[in-house]
């Protein structure tokens, strides 16, 4: 079956296995940070495990991140740098930036965090013990700690205390963070002794009569397999890559954006979960993003729209922002910062349009209106040096007057900005990754974790970094667990 378009893989029958068909207590299917996380705790729980990886190598789109986890509730480096947070204000923010959330699963992430942080360290590396106050996408340097998304932002900073809960892997900016984490991942799973498989992927699932899955049906080239077990587990990465699914799905991440992903996020074990009859959830949901910073100080610029009006506060984590502009006539937007503000990005994904020594000049170039870009700007200036911001609310930190021309403006539109995004929907699952039918129960002997599940359930208006990685490995090693009691389960009625 084509890995690409939108067709449900064919369900086997459980007759299809023949007598000698290799069996383990639990397969899983995609070595990124949920897959790994699942296969090391299913088999630390004594189950015997296959892990399925399609790539000739661990890591996945996992390995592709900026290597940030998103926790909380009073990790060691919130100790030891300082920063105060508690397991109900994490629970608080989290419930209140999350789509339709679920409760017993935002929960159950806030109450482990803390053992999940330790966790991840005992895989054989430290978060190092410092904070990075500045606003930025990811620290430039080692620092292990700062604020990835809107906790500082109104409405947020009101619902919640905010705290930073960014923990990125000790590495100089965005590049081979994660890469450190899943090698260490691959040691601990090879130690557990996991039968890991590359260049193999699974095909179709193995169902009974009962509507159990059984197994999975694998493909390594050309030789093709059936494989027996009482769990499985699907973690084998979002759809950004299937241009069909996109298109059906989540539309805005068409041609005019980079998509973040790998090869093998064409949502193959979305669809493997649709066939036993899984429910997906949130599959309209993107990840959008064109961050204006850093340098920082250019948040304390202000985003106009085409009808020169403002639309979000500037202070917005950075998808954020970015879910507005999309909203936007045309998905057009201008950051405009005065002659005292301005800095120029190094790597700018939005970049200057162009330098105006008047608003009139600056509006003919934008082709906005005149008066309404004046009046935008002529309230911002006004009530920024005040220090307030009756209509959007951005915080005292980051306001601060226009007013000395010439003005530069950066080009925030889509299509000349630099969007990158990914998908955030995928199976419906329960708190330990058992994949649930529409009317909620489960289909035995299915679950689903990372990128292929929908867990946490943020929109992209709520989006905070690191909870990718964070849910991945946390609600991963639950799905593993819980595959490994299942297995062990039926062994023992025989």
């Amino acid at each position: 079956m084509s890995a690409q378009g939108t067709a449900v893989p064919d369900v086997l029958p459980a007759g299809d296995l023949p007598a000698d068909a290799a069996s383990y207590d639990v397969v899983v299917v995609g070595f990124g940070i949920a897959g790994g996380c699942a296969a090391l705790e299913a088999a630390r729980a004594g189950a015997s495990v296959l892990l399925l990886e399609r790539a000739a190598v661990h890591g996945g789109t996992s390995s592709m991140s900026g290597g940030h986890f998103y926790l909380g509730g009073g990790t060691a480096v919130q100790r030891a740098t300082g920063q105060e947070d508690s397991v109900e204000a994490m629970y608080d923010y989290l419930l209140a930036v999350s789509k339709d959330p679920e409760p017993d699963k935002i929960r159950a992430y806030c109450d482990g965090s803390v053992e999940h942080f330790d966790w991840l360290e005992a895989l054989g590396f430290e978060f190092e013990r410092s904070f990075y106050p500045e606003k930025a996408v990811i620290q430039p340097g080692t620092q292990g700690l700062m604020f990835t998304g809107n906790e500082k932002v109104w409405p947020f900073r009101d619902r919640a205390r905010p705290a930073p809960r960014g923990h990125k892997v000790p590495v100089p900016g965005d590049t081979e963070g994660t890469r450190i984490v899943m090698d260490l991942l691959r040691e601990r799973v090879e130690e557990a002794g996991v039968t890991v498989r590359y260049e193999t992927g699974a095909t179709n699932l193995v169902v009974d009569d009962a509507g159990e899955v059984v197994g999975v049906a694998w493909r390594c080239f050309d030789e093709t397999g059936l494989v027996r077990a009482p769990a499985v587990v699907v973690a084998a990465g979002g759809f950004v890559m299937n241009p069909d699914m996109v298109a059906e799905h989540t539309p805005a991440l068409g041609s005019k954006l980079f998509t973040l992903g790998s090869t093998y996020d064409d949502g193959l074990g979305i669809r493997l979960g649709q066939s036993v009859g899984a429910e997906l959830k949130h599959m309209d949901e993107p990840f959008i993003t064109a961050p204006v910073y850093p340098p920082s100080v250019l948040v304390t610029g202000l985003l106009v729209n085409q009808e020169g009006r403002r639309f979000v506060a500037e202070d917005s984590y950075h998808s954020r922002t970015s879910q507005f502009v999309m909203e936007q006539t045309g998905s057009a937007a201008y950051l405009i910062v005065d002659s005292e503000h301005v800095e120029y990005p190094k790597m700018p994904l939005v970049p200057l349009l162009d330098g105006y020594e008047t608003v009139a000049e600056m509006a003919a170039g934008l082709g906005v209106p005149e008066a309404a870009l004046q009046e935008t700007l002529d309230r911002y200036n006004e009530h920024a040096a005040r220090g307030e911001d009756p209509d959007f609310h951005k915080s005292p930190d980051w306001l601060a007057p226009q007013s000395v021309g010439p003005w530069a403006v950066f080009d925030v539109r889509l299509g000349h900005a630099l969007y990158a995004g990914f998908t955030l929907g995928g199976i419906r699952v329960t708190v330990d990754g058992e994949a649930q039918r529409p009317d909620g129960s489960v289909v035995p002997g299915l679950y689903a974790a990372g990128a292929c599940a929908s867990n946490l359930a943020q929109d992209g208006k709520g989006y905070c970094s690191g909870t990718q990685l964070g849910e991945g490995s946390f609600f991963g090693r639950r799905a593993g667990v819980a595959g490994a009691k299942r297995a062990a389960r039926l062994a023992r009625r025989g």
